[in-house]
């Protein structure tokens, strides 16, 4: 028994490990091999100015929709090569009658709500340009945003182009530290992933896509951006990655809201592996499967299962007396979630200290990801999500 134990506890450790520092040192290690074979990827080509729209969908937006269109409006992109809609399906506060002040913005409405995914659909219908830039209406881009990410279409094996996501600093409390750490380890292995061959899903606050491939997703689609991106990914197209095209947005405004914010994007990825399983297959996309199990896949599987299994086959071992290094891993283990507890306790009262709340962010993902899944197989999830309440900018 406790041999079967042992190798519970062992094989889960290594895939939580792997699937958080592991698979991002190996993946760094074979892009240094890669490196070495044939030279730095090249970028790409500045000279590429194609025309290109730019699409928002917004929903009761009224108290920042007038910064989002002067903010795009200011793009650094050729004035005659670039169109502007914006849509608002649902949308019933003064959204529309803002957006109607700026002749240079296509406004589209629908009365009726059916979601993100319904309204982006529909506004694709309009788009007849190569290329569509697609940006959420409560980020802001820096200037040269759009030129950035289409000089990566002058290759055309790239499919599509994801730009970077900045957490802007807030007023808000600690969950503006753990949201902005994640996403600064997330911009890393994109970097990585991209040079590899692709990224494992492109962010929704600044995705470009070449017009032809895209696929209506389902209406009924949680993460809209992932299901896009892998489904170019599956016709054989890279998704490149920008970091210097940039979306800041603030973070959440409060642990509440960032916790609707995880347990939604969780319950889209249990919606997105059942609609992307034949990735699940090295003989059919060879050059991405590795990548997604091991940066997507595991982080929603495994890796929550495997914390619960390490604690619980941790403790039996000790009661067993299997040997003085579980005794050694229990007490880590227990240390490890008494800092996640003390970080908890500390964010309910808008205090930062990050050797705290790094343990408690990471908790708070994996059981965000539990919680995801029941919401997801209960069928208790919406597309059709309540706007998230954002903290405010530091001015």
């Amino acid at each position: 028994m406790s041999t079967f134990l042992s190798v519970i506890f062992w094989l889960s450790l290594f895939i939580v490990c792997y699937s958080y520092v592991g698979y991002g040192l190996l993946l760094y290690f074979v892009i240094r091999v890669k490196r070495l074979l044939h030279g730095h990827s090249q970028h790409g080509d500045p000279s590429f100015v194609p025309p290109v729209t730019f699409l928002v969908a917004a929903y009761n937006e009224e108290d920042f929709i007038a910064e989002k269109i002067k903010n795009s409006l200011a793009m650094d992109y050729p004035a005659d090569k670039i169109r502007f809609i914006f849509v608002t399906d649902g949308s019933s506060d003064r959204t529309n009658e803002i957006i109607a002040q700026y002749p240079q913005v296509t406004l589209l409405y629908h009365p009726q709500r059916k979601g993100k995914m319904a309204a982006v659909n529909r506004a694709m219908e309009e788009v007849h340009t190569p290329f569509v830039v697609l940006s959420d209406a409560n980020t802001l881009l820096n200037p040269g945003a759009v030129s950035l990410l289409m000089q990566h279409f002058a290759d055309p094996a790239t499919g599509v182009v994801a730009g970077e996501k900045k957490v802007m600093p807030t007023t808000g409390g600690a969950e503006a530290e753990g949201e902005g750490m994640y996403w600064k380890y997330e911009s890393l292995l994109k970097k990585w992933d991209a040079e590899l061959y692709s990224v494992m899903g492109a962010a929704g606050e600044l995705i470009a896509i070449r017009t032809e491939l895209y696929e209506h997703p389902e209406e009924d689609t949680i993460l809209d951006d992932f299901m896009i991106s892998f489904r170019i990914n599956m016709k054989g197209y890279k998704v490149m990655y920008e970091p210097a095209a940039y979306a800041m947005e603030t973070s959440s405004a409060s642990l509440r809201e960032e916790y609707k914010r995880k347990v939604r994007i969780c319950a889209g990825g249990f919606q997105s592996m059942g609609r992307l399983l034949p990735l699940l297959n090295p003989f059919r996309y060879p050059k991405i499967t590795w990548q997604y199990i091991s940066h997507r896949i595991l982080r929603w599987t495994l890796a929550p299962l495997s914390l619960l299994l390490a604690i619980i086959s941790n403790a039996f071992l000790v009661i067993a007396q299997a040997g003085n290094i579980y005794i050694v891993t229990g007490i880590a283990q227990v240390c490890f979630y008494g800092a996640a507890l003390i970080g908890y306790l500390l964010a309910k009262r808008q205090k930062k200290v990050k050797y705290f709340y790094i343990p408690f962010y990471f908790v708070f993902m994996n059981v965000a990801v539990y919680i995801g899944c029941i919401r997801y197989f209960r069928k208790r999830q919406s597309a059709v999500w309540e706007r998230a309440q954002r903290s405010v900018a530091v001015q």
